[in-house]
């Protein structure tokens, strides 16, 4: 038997009776950098500030003042987002979606894409001009999965419903499987 066809540039799925092939990753990513953009502002300013104010300060000041205040303003408002940013992340693999969050804890949800769920986007005027989107997977059994501000969210939700419907159709065609034919008897 060959490959079966498939429509569209549809994921190829292997024939009736192959063993499952083994889970393979389609993607890793985390929300849209764009959220940094102040932050990052920010960094250059305080190092503008700080350069220019070096040695210029009023009497009643001090150098370390002005340093530990931009060290300060610093670690609050650009090394905090950075980590808070940077611990979010989303993996689509063959099989399920994979979001884990949580800076000093770590936590971790699953949704397999054989259970089926809806995929709903939202896409504010900001994230359709970055190209971003907020994409929610619900199965109606458990509380909906959010991937927020997702790069690519049109390509991640196409990825997603295609996985969606090879994974049904690989569970429904397995729990149609014929049964093998008995042994022949030995002559």
């Amino acid at each position: 038997m060959t490959q079966p066809m498939t429509y569209g540039g549809r994921p190829m799925t292997p024939p009736p009776g192959a063993p499952a092939p083994p889970e393979a990753l389609i993607a890793r990513f985390r929300g849209s950098a764009r959220r940094l953009f102040w932050s990052a502002l920010l960094l250059v300013a305080v190092a503008a500030a700080t350069g220019y104010f070096h040695g210029n300060l009023p009497a009643p000041f001090e150098d370390w003042m002005l340093l530990a205040a931009a060290a300060a303003v610093v670690l609050l408002l650009v090394v905090v987002p950075f980590v808070v940013w940077s611990s979010r992340g989303y993996t689509v693999t063959t099989r399920r979606v994979i979001a884990r969050w949580g800076v000093f804890a770590r936590h971790s949800r699953e949704m397999p894409h054989a259970r089926g769920y809806q995929i709903s986007m939202r896409r504010g005027p900001l994230q359709r001009l970055w190209g971003c989107g907020t994409l929610t997977l619900d199965n109606g059994v458990e509380a909906p999965l959010r991937l927020v501000d997702v790069p690519s969210a049109v390509l991640v939700h196409e990825a997603l419903v295609d996985q969606v419907e090879v994974s049904q159709i690989m569970a429904h065609r397995d729990s149609q499987a014929i049964p093998p034919p008995p042994p022949l008897p030995a002559s």
